[in-house]
């Protein structure tokens, strides 16, 4: 039986905007989602846009599920984070999935241009894009054959705007998801805040908040069996 291959992609900024807080990635986000893979015996790979190590969200790492404190004490997986691959070295059709983790910093580094046309040769190559909480921030880029945005008429979930509003650092913010993304012509799906809550639409698989992690992971593998 073939391994799957799938490429984890994670912020590389490091700062709430103007404000000058830390940011970076949810660590929930790309725990869970990392043994959910790993122990199905999938062959995962860590990138992001600079490469190197990628910062955590310091708030993300209190209160520590038992995923986060599993990939906090595995020594293969925190090399792993510390030695990223840089995205714009990778071939990504190369993977059988893309899963795009969340956390603030994916607002500003993987919403570009330059991650786009990675993940949109994924896409188009028919592999499986999958993005949790404001992971679909890498997703406004990414253009379908026809060069219309992927989202477009498809059912997404990601990070809300109350939801961001609750959090209180709205204003930080670079755009709000929901909003861009209903702008793009997504079909937006929520549940109640913090609450989780996973969308799948054929290859796309999108969820809500890091109480969406495991769920999202999982429907990954279920779009990649499909």
């Amino acid at each position: 039986m073939k391994t799957l291959k799938i490429l984890m992609l994670l912020t590389s900024h490091a700062q709430l905007g103007a404000s000058g807080k830390p940011t970076g990635f949810w660590l929930e986000e790309l725990a869970t989602p990392y043994y959910v893979f790993s122990d199905a015996g999938a062959d995962v790979t860590l990138a992001s846009p600079r490469g190197g190590a990628a910062p955590a969200d310091p708030r993300s790492t209190q209160d520590a599920s038992a995923e986060v404190k599993r990939f906090t004490s595995d020594a293969a997986a925190q090399k792993k984070l510390a030695n990223t691959v840089a995205l714009s070295t990778i071939d990504v059709a190369q993977y059988d999935a893309v899963f795009v983790v969340g956390g603030h910093g994916t607002m500003w580094d993987l919403s570009t241009k330059d991650v786009g046309a990675k993940l949109s040769a994924g896409w188009n190559a028919g592999k499986v894009l999958a993005a949790v909480c404001h992971g679909p921030a890498a997703l406004v880029e990414v253009k379908d054959k026809d060069g219309k945005p992927v989202v477009a008429g498809r059912r997404v979930a990601a990070f809300t705007n109350d939801e961001e509003k609750a959090g209180g650092v709205e204003k930080d913010m670079p755009f709000l998801l929901e909003s861009k993304l209903t702008a793009l012509g997504a079909k937006h799906e929520k549940a109640p805040l913090w609450q989780p809550f996973t969308v799948t639409d054929g290859r796309l698989v999108t969820g809500q908040n890091p109480a969406s992690s495991r769920a999202t992971a999982e429907a990954t593998l279920q779009a990649l069996k499909r």
